[in-house]
């Protein structure tokens, strides 16, 4: 079994957002540059993770993400599962038919058992584990929530005061008094 980036990406991404939620929601634009993702990316791994609600957003201004439960109760197994990562070294996908039609190969049983303790593995670690490993580092986190302006939906118009004509009847009466 090979852990393809989407995996990576989304368990890497995930401890981001459980180290800063603390400050409120998270936006995939930080943890796109501090993590060196594409932001595109992670659109469509949050995605699937909202949608195994394992990360809940907050849309408008100061919106993102959060996590959609404690970290102790979200495992590295379910984000890997959630983005659909295979978690699975048969060359058959578990089906039992790797020779075709001849049935499964001598090894099924080998790539089935790994299988299962790949899974167990990953089910036997927390995102708060790999958050409390990050902190025991000594990763630096900003104390401070991002400061936003606030977007408005409408311009910001100073007047200006002009001392000049606005018509042609002005600017007469002004030679005029001239």
């Amino acid at each position: 079994m090979r852990l393809t980036t989407k995996g990576r990406f989304a368990v890497t991404a995930m401890i981001d957002l459980a180290l800063r939620q603390s400050n409120g929601p998270v936006t995939l634009a930080a943890i796109s540059q501090r993590q060196q993702i594409s932001l595109s990316y992670l659109e469509q791994l949050f995605g699937k993770l909202r949608r195994h609600e394992l990360v809940e957003s907050t849309r408008g201004p100061g919106g993102g993400y959060s996590l959609g439960r404690k970290a102790a109760d979200i495992t590295v197994a379910d984000i890997i599962v959630s983005v659909d990562e295979p978690i699975d070294a048969t060359h058959c996908g578990g089906k039992e038919n790797c020779l075709g039609e001849s049935g499964r190969c001598m090894t099924h049983e080998l790539w089935t058992s790994l299988n299962q303790r790949m899974v167990d593995f990953l089910d036997s670690v927390s995102l708060q584990k790999l958050v409390d490993d990050q902190l025991a580092k000594g990763i630096e986190i900003e104390n401070k929530p991002s400061m936003r302006k606030a977007i408005s939906a409408m311009p910001v118009s100073k007047p200006i005061h002009v001392n000049a004509p606005n018509s042609v009847f002005a600017l007469g009466n002004a030679f005029a008094k001239n």
